[in-house]
């Protein structure tokens, strides 16, 4: 197969989907890989590097769509790339298919075979293409919130980490999953005293076993919570909150208990979410306030470490794309029953539940579509 590598377009992406090492190992199993001139610029790498490992370099956006069988991204489709979607191309990115009505309509018009990284499961019930940008987005959004402290960035000016002469300061985290463990250790690990809260007890003593002893932890509940608002310095919110519930963790009242220059950030993200104050931003306009709480809610923070991120992302992406050019689409859908839960659509046909709720839109059950096959 031919494999498209793309220069993402969101603003302040610089991911690239696949590194010089993951395009030496597909074009090493007889496939090429088709590069758009710089793809790799913003993680670091030339496109020297990337023809030593065997791509050919296309000089337009245009020239990859047209030539390649599968596109492989990071972030999902922009409305000027909607027109490359064709019934015989596969897409193999960051969909995000609920959040993006019109990204949905034109998969579906366009009758592409749509596979979303976010969805792709493994044997633990996890999110295997989504740990390792979650990770990121931990650690990231803690040291978001070293940077946004300062007094130099409109900041209360204290140092998230354990001072001689002071108290250490309190970070409290909600979610005691990736994210919450990527946070957890870097606050961890400058001394401060952190927090996690969870409902899930064996995540939570899961997470214990891997961290040091100035992290407690905590069931996540309103008499928790409020505690956590009253004494932290910064909440980190971890958690994803399902987009059909209109309840909040943290409502823009309870802002008004938090200490005077604290801060909220949000790695998921979710606009009115969890954190009722909470919408996104951008590593352009980062942060803004509510209440006199200073929010931070950038959307892609693992693209602060493009490097890191794309070297991450690409390990974790190849195997199955390989198993996508190397068996044929419908054979890997058909062998590989995590790679079908991350197929959004179809031929048309919408196959992604999450997606089909939100948007109120006619689901096909991916089970039955791949007996066809």
């Amino acid at each position: 197969m031919i494999i498209g590598v793309l220069k993402e377009i969101k603003p302040n992406e610089f991911r690239v989907a696949a590194v010089p090492a993951s395009v030496k190992e597909i074009t090493s199993r007889g496939h090429r890989v088709l590069l758009q001139t710089g793809a790799g610029a913003g993680s670091g790498f030339t496109d020297e590097e990337y023809v030593a490992a065997g791509a050919e370099i296309c000089q337009t956006a245009d020239e990859v769509y047209t030539k390649a069988d599968i596109f492989y991204k990071v972030k999902e489709f922009f409305p000027e790339e909607y027109k490359y979607m064709k019934d015989d191309k596969i897409i193999f990115t960051y969909i995000h298919s609920n959040a993006h009505p019109e990204e949905t309509d034109a998969i579906l018009a366009s009758k592409v075979t749509a596979i979303a990284y976010e969805d792709i499961t493994d044997n633990n019930g996890g999110f295997p293409l989504l740990k390792p940008m979650s990770i990121l987005a931990g650690k990231g959004g803690f040291l978001a919130a070293l940077h946004h402290m300062q007094s130099t960035n409109q900041g209360n000016g204290l140092l998230l980490a354990n001072v001689c002469g002071i108290d250490a300061p309190v970070v409290s985290i909600i979610g005691a999953g990736n994210s919450g463990l990527g946070a957890a250790e870097l606050a961890a690990g400058f001394g401060n005293t952190v927090r996690i809260l969870d409902v899930n007890m064996a995540a939570m003593e899961a997470a214990k076993a891997k961290l040091p002893a100035n992290v407690s932890f905590m069931i996540s509940n309103r008499e928790n919570l409020v505690k956590c608002l009253k004494d932290s310095d910064v909440i980190i919110n971890c958690i994803m909150w399902p987009k059909h519930r209109k309840d909040h963790l943290i409502y823009r009242e309870d802002l008004k208990m938090m200490k005077k220059g604290a801060m909220i950030v949000d790695v998921a993200c979710d606009d009115e979410g969890a954190v009722e104050t909470c919408r996104s931003t951008t590593h352009d306009d980062p942060v803004y306030f509510e209440e006199g709480i200073k929010h931070y809610c950038v959307d892609n923070i693992p693209s602060a470490f493009a490097r890191t991120a794309s070297i991450l992302l690409s390990t974790a992406t190849l195997p199955y794309l390989l198993k996508i050019a190397n068996k044929g689409v419908k054979a890997a859908l058909k062998e590989d029953a995590h790679l079908r839960r991350g197929l959004t659509a179809y031929n048309g046909m919408l196959t992604l539940e999450e997606t089909a709720l939100k948007q109120n839109r006619q689901l096909t059950d991916v089970e039955e579509l791949v007996k066809g096959f």
